[in-house]
């Protein structure tokens, strides 16, 4: 498959409002690879979003309003891996090889097995639906870490939420109900832990902001600090602490909750974004219609 190959100066002038260094935007800590390149894969879908990657370093995301889960393999090879997959949007990897996803469809988190055999891990709340899982976290121990936000889906039939708001949960490893974590947020979306299971990120996407917790043990959070004044769709950590986050292009910041970078991406959103490859140096992002990857020099986490 061909690839659109566009040097970060011709992204730029893309952008419409971009008026700021450019070398300061693009990478004032040496993230990116020298020389490196932002690659457009593939335009042939409607609404990519999720990307996860497995141990070798190969990535799964969705095409949510087509209602598919595609494979992006280390060789840079696309190909379909599942369809009807209730409307998944946020997706990761358990430590068995599983992908866990967030079936929005139904409100609903399932478990994927590599062949494609679902199970369903949670449909509900005390029996009430829940608004639309969107994107997820696992922690060392299989607990997952979720959002809910509201956004009103054109295949549900359902006009209002059950629920009184939109939270942030967490369902330990083999429990049928989910530990509420979070009721303070306009609409929480993008969520990440780091490395070492102490930290974990949420995006109040409907607030602009980005919010860091203290895990101090799994499922209990304390220590709640405003990280970073904007809100961001997805979001993923590299090996050196900073946090990506998806929107308007890629925005970087770094552990100390300072913008460090951006990339342009020319496309109208930027729906999420995760480490991938061999070495795990390759940043995959899906930005709506399209998916582009550019080598850097840090590795992810995942």
């Amino acid at each position: 498959m061909k690839k659109l190959v566009l040097p970060f100066m011709m992204i730029c002038s893309y952008i419409s409002g971009f008026s700021q260094d450019p070398k300061v935007l693009m990478d004032s800590s040496g993230l990116i690879a020298k020389n490196a390149t932002l690659e457009k894969v593939s335009s042939q879908f409607s609404f990519t979003e999720g990307p996860a990657v497995n141990r070798r370093g190969e990535i799964y995301f969705t095409d949510q309003p087509n209602d598919k889960i595609w494979k992006y393999d280390t060789k840079g090879d696309l190909s379909l891996f599942m369809d009807k997959t209730g409307r998944s949007n946020g997706l990761y990897f358990d430590r068995s090889g599983n992908i866990i996803a967030c079936a929005d469809e139904k409100g609903e988190l399932w478990s994927i097995t590599p062949d494609g055999s679902k199970t369903i891990l949670l449909d509900n709340l005390n029996g009430k639906q829940f608004n639309g899982p969107n994107d997820l976290w696992i922690d060392a121990n299989g607990g997952i870490y979720f959002t809910d936000p509201y956004y009103q889906r054109n295949y549900w039939t359902r006009q209002q939420s059950a629920l009184d708001g939109m939270k942030v949960y967490y369902l330990p490893k083999g429990s049928k109900q989910p530990l509420l974590l979070e009721d303070k947020m306009t609409r929480p979306n993008g969520i990440v832990g780091s490395a070492d299971g102490k930290l974990l990120y949420v995006a109040d996407i409907g607030a602009g902001k980005i919010f860091r917790y203290t895990i101090t043990a799994p499922g209990v959070l304390a220590d709640k600090q405003l990280f970073f004044n904007q809100g961001a769709d997805g979001m993923t950590l590299d090996n050196k602490g900073n946090l990506y986050l998806s929107g308007n292009g890629v925005t970087i910041i770094s552990k100390e909750g300072n913008r460090i970078g951006y990339i342009p991406v020319p496309s109208k959103w930027v729906g999420n974004l995760c480490f991938g490859g061999k070495k795990k140096d390759i940043l995959f992002i899906t930005a709506s219609e399209s998916i582009y990857t550019i080598k850097m020099r840090v590795k992810g986490v995942e």
